[in-house]
């Protein structure tokens, strides 16, 4: 018998279909599929292939390693990655047939120096709406696409998207800088720009802000079954979280009243009582800011991790539950299953549940799995 790994993130692919295939009929819409960052913590290998088979037809990534790795790893959709540095160099990006994001005139010549007789850099113009990030100043826009228009008439480069992106601070700033990008598509048109694809909407817009849907929508959170709304849950959305963080009790001490717990004793037993070793820590990506706070359910009973989150353990006082070394300890998961939320770690952390899944850490054994195997609920 195979041991159980002593971290272990299980990857639900089949929600990550299940949540593209869902978008995909609300947004009716092409969907691109972000998966930058590991895939958000998930895996990127993993999320890509089954976004790519819940009806996405293209992935977006931060920047041109991650999109090589896709390449490398057998992906052939388009990829489109959108982060560079200041000097960027496209020739591996236009060999392997990655799309490029373009936030200015320098990149826009950078890219073009990567293209070949045979093969033209496909690239998506971003243009600032706002948000004080990367993205073509407004004052530059009409350059900028006059000189794409161009190359792309030469034969250097194909603009495949025009795109930007939202705050998502209200409706009506992202209707203003939705309105901003309506101007700055005009301009695009004037100056001979005609892309096939305008986004602008990731998951938030996406779904609450239907007008921003335009060609296509850049899905991430969504995706991986995290609600990006603060007033409606995954399961409100119909969405499914995919990952479940989750390891097993290391050990067991029965203490008296009084006991410290961990690092500066923040907690001290109340009564006699059970401690459980956890073995996660910081440097697995669970928060140490969520010391005393996170929540975790250890043979199906929630509790509260106790005292300090150390870096590759924390404790549990359980108090006088019927609890084994060996027994399933889950940080998060779906919360339909009856398991915390990653947003509840977010809170717990003064962060957001975004961070909680991307964060995990390396040490953390990713294994995909089906919905059949946890809980069969489609």
């Amino acid at each position: 018998m195979t041991a159980r790994p002593l971290r272990e993130a299980l990857i639900d692919v089949d929600a990550i279909e299940h949540n593209v295939r869902h978008l995909r009929r609300l947004v009716q819409t092409e969907v691109i599929a972000v998966v930058k960052a590991g895939g958000y913590g998930h895996g990127a290998l993993l999320a890509a292939t089954a976004a790519l088979a819940g009806g996405a037809t293209r992935l977006g990534v931060a920047d041109v390693s991650e999109a090589l790795a896709l390449r490398g790893a057998g992906i052939t959709a388009p990829v489109v990655a959108w982060l560079h540095g200041s000097d960027a160099d496209f020739r591996d990006a236009a060999e392997h047939g990655i799309e490029l994001g373009i936030s200015s005139l320098a990149q826009l010549q950078a890219a073009a120096a990567a293209a070949s007789a045979e093969q033209p850099v496909g690239v998506h113009l971003k243009v600032e709406t706002g948000l004080g990030r990367n993205g073509v100043e407004p004052r530059e826009w009409q350059r900028v696409c006059a000189e794409a228009a161009r190359l792309e008439r030469v034969g250097r480069l194909r603009v495949v998207g025009v795109f930007s992106h939202l705050s998502n601070t209200s409706i009506d700033d992202d209707r203003r800088a939705l309105a901003r990008f309506h101007d700055a598509l005009a301009e695009a048109a004037a100056a001979g720009v005609h892309p096939p694809l305008r986004h602008i909407a990731a998951s938030n817009a996406a779904i609450a802000l239907p007008e921003a849907r335009l060609d296509c929508v850049r899905l991430g959170l969504a995706i991986y079954g995290l609600s990006p709304l603060a007033d409606r849950s995954s399961a409100e959305l119909g969405l499914q979280p995919a990952m479940t963080l989750r390891t097993s009790v290391a050990a067991v001490r029965r203490v008296p009243a009084g006991q410290g717990v961990s690092y500066g004793y923040t907690h001290r037993t109340a009564a006699e009582t059970t401690l459980a070793l956890v073995p996660l820590g910081y440097a697995d990506g669970v928060p140490r800011q969520a010391s005393g706070r996170g929540p975790v359910v250890i043979g199906g009973r929630r509790y509260t991790v106790s005292g300090r989150i150390a870096m590759d353990q924390f404790v549990v006082d359980v108090g006088d539950a019927d609890v084994s070394i060996g027994d399933e300890v889950v940080l998060f998961g779906d919360p339909t299953l009856g398991y915390p939320a990653a947003a509840e770690w977010g809170d717990a952390a003064d962060t957001i549940d975004y961070e909680i899944v991307t964060r995990i850490g390396p040490r953390v054994q990713r294994t995909a799995v089906s919905s059949e195997m946890t809980g069969g609920r489609r």
